[in-house]
């Protein structure tokens, strides 16, 4: 049973969440607190598995509340509670900052209560089995879980192609992890790579942030992102990689001219895709349904670079939920693409990556802290060398 404790200085709020959690299998929430001050001493006192934290509270506000936890509690999940607005997304990616472990939004535009509470549900609970559910052991029903196709949930019977392993099914709330995963495949020689192309969720912000700060000005190669964040929330995250990065970073739009040195962002509630304009290459944002449940989906926009550079793309997969971006690697690597996945004990949640490597399309699985190393390695094949130094 996961011990879930919420903190909301609200009173709707929190007997919105309270009952958003109420039978959900395998969750009990143990306590609520008014303010960060007030969870401070709950946490000890009861010892939760999860937390949910709102931000902006009196005394002590969620983003303080989480600096001074992880003083004390390193590996706690804290899922922070926020408004889907500038103000929200710039507090949230702070407290993510701070040691928040992931967000979830405040229903808007609903009808009722219980359209609330559904919402509420609907992103709350797979989330907490993903983050908590190995320290709390398996959910008290285990054959009873929610819908299909919901991102953190178990993924679709893979059909791998010949000699591809069988798929790992990473990310199932109290499945054990499988006992030989896949090994990563090393290939042939390695050619020229001219773009980059990483996919992430869960977890997501902090390690692209590490791994982007790692990188030097002068990649030579673009580089293309989809991580899964609502509209507002990705443009705040893409300035913030631009203030705090070697590298240049922007929100991806319609008719952008990809750029070596140059992250582009995929938007909030738009799939990222490129398009071929003489010698240029171009993004373009996609309006089509969901993915895995997803728009941005890793999965488009691996299929596209696949499309438009096959075997001179380099892809990675770092820690999320659910495992958007397996359909995807296995078309980049049928294209002749190399995929990267970020292991299991450096990420939050080994969904996305546990899947590619559950399905044997790695070609190498590494901790986030060498992951920088091998794109700028990867990026220098078939290149002059050149220095790698941080001028920024």
């Amino acid at each position: 049973m996961i011990r879930v404790l919420v903190v909301d200085d609200s009173v709707v709020v929190r007997r919105l969440i309270v009952d958003s959690l109420s039978g959900a299998p395998g969750i009990e929430v143990v306590g609520t607190a008014a303010n960060g001050l007030l969870a401070q001493a709950k946490i000890d006192q009861l010892k939760p598995d999860a937390i949910t934290m709102d931000i902006e509270m009196p005394q002590m506000n969620g983003i303080e509340a989480v600096r001074e936890l992880r003083k004390r509690h390193k590996r706690i999940p804290v899922i922070m509670f926020s408004t889907l607005s500038a103000a929200g997304a710039s507090a949230t990616l702070e407290a993510l900052a701070a040691g928040a472990t992931d967000y979830v939004t405040k229903p808007s535009n609903v009808g009722s209560i219980a359209e609330s509470i559904a919402a509420v549900r609907e992103q709350l609970v797979p989330k907490i089995h993903a983050l908590a559910g190995r320290r709390s052991g398996p959910p008290a029903h285990p054959g009873t879980r929610p819908a299909p196709g919901r991102p953190g949930l178990a993924p679709p019977a893979y059909r791998p192609g010949p000699g591809a392993r069988p798929a790992a099914v990473p990310g199932r709330t109290g499945a054990q992890p499988p006992a030989a995963p896949a090994r990563p495949v090393r290939r042939g020689p390695q050619g020229r790579v001219d773009i980059i192309a990483i996919g992430s969720s869960t977890g997501g912000p902090d390690a692209l942030t590490k791994v982007l700060q790692a990188l030097p000005t002068e990649l030579p190669v673009p580089i293309v992102v989809t991580q899964h964040m609502p509209p507002v929330f990705t443009k705040m995250f893409a300035e913030r990689l631009d203030r705090s990065t070697p590298l240049r970073v922007l929100e991806a739009g319609d008719g952008l001219e990809l750029a070596p040195g140059t992250v582009y962002i995929a938007p909030g509630d738009k799939h990222l895709v490129l398009q071929r304009r003489g010698t240029a290459t171009l993004t373009q944002l996609s309006g089509a349904p969901p993915e895995n449940s997803c728009r941005p989906a890793v999965d488009v926009m691996f299929r596209s670079v696949a499309s438009l550079f096959g075997a001179a793309a380099y892809a990675a997969v770092l820690t999320g939920m659910g495992y958007d971006g397996r359909g995807g690697a296995k078309v980049l690597r049928d294209a002749g693409a190399e995929i990267l996945a970020q292991d299991e004990a450096s990420s939050v949640v080994w969904g996305m990556p546990g899947a590619v490597v559950g399905a044997g399309l790695a070609d190498e699985v590494l901790p986030l802290d060498r992951i920088a190393a091998a794109l700028i390695q990867r990026a220098q094949v078939g290149r002059a060398p050149r220095a790698t130094a941080v001028t920024r």
